[in-house]
């Protein structure tokens, strides 16, 4: 799959692993189903947007397959209006991904969320700066999946001699489609648990993190181990 010499790299989910972006990609969600006339979601069911791709989410909640398109431009303009910066970075993060970089180790967020909004949303939070790249998925008219976005990201590292081999890659995430986006790249992938992952959902991840302060270390015995 890589290059040997290349360094361990690290693969990176942002909703739910380092940013906690709920309130923002709910009230979104919500505005959609007002926008459309449907029964707006419980708060539990609204919390399910967070991670997987939209259409993935407008589909489980009911939306009627021929209003799909509707209702992502609903949820698309609400998310654009504002709601994109009603977000925050998880205290201790920064300080991880530090630790991560110092050891060696190349970062890149991969995320379902499109990559128009996953680019700036990484800048104005200051996490740009503390990776090598972000990746994320296409706009939602283009099917896409974890796995999807996890071939775009190593695709372009591969290009630019990023890719080790595949027992040193690892995806770090808190939703199931981040294990089996994983899995079909081979690539293991450690959990998070302060993330959005309801209980048993991580239970084919190699392991979970409980806390933000014990990520570097985690993600380096995994790698180093």
């Amino acid at each position: 799959m890589g290059t040997t010499t290349a360094a361990p790299l690290v693969l990176l989910d942002l909703d739910g692993t380092l940013t906690d972006s709920a309130p923002g990609i709910m009230a979104s969600a919500a505005a959609a189903f007002d926008a459309l006339g449907l029964a707006r979601p419980t708060p539990d069911e609204l919390r399910s947007f967070v991670g997987p791709p939209l259409p993935v989410s407008m589909r489980a909640l009911g939306v009627p397959p021929e209003r799909l398109s509707e209702a992502v431009r609903a949820y698309r303009a609400s998310f654009a209006a504002g709601n994109m910066w009603d977000n925050r970075v998880y205290d201790g993060i920064p300080e991880q991904l530090g630790l991560l970089r110092a050891a060696g180790c190349t970062l890149a967020v991969a995320t379902s969320k499109p990559e128009v909004y996953a680019r700036p949303i990484c800048e104005r939070f200051g996490l740009t700066a503390r990776v090598d790249r972000v990746y994320g998925a296409p706009l939602d008219d283009v099917p896409s999946s974890k796995a999807s976005v996890i071939a775009h990201s190593l695709a372009d590292l591969r290009r630019r001699e990023l890719v080790p081999d595949a027992e040193r890659i690892l995806m770090v995430g808190d939703r199931h489609h981040d294990v089996e986006g994983a899995r079909e790249h081979d690539i293991d992938c450690l959990g998070v648990g302060w993330g959005y992952a309801v209980l048993g959902e991580l239970a084919d991840a190699v392991g979970i993190v409980p806390r933000v302060d014990d990520l570097a270390a985690a993600v380096l015995a995994r790698l180093t181990g």
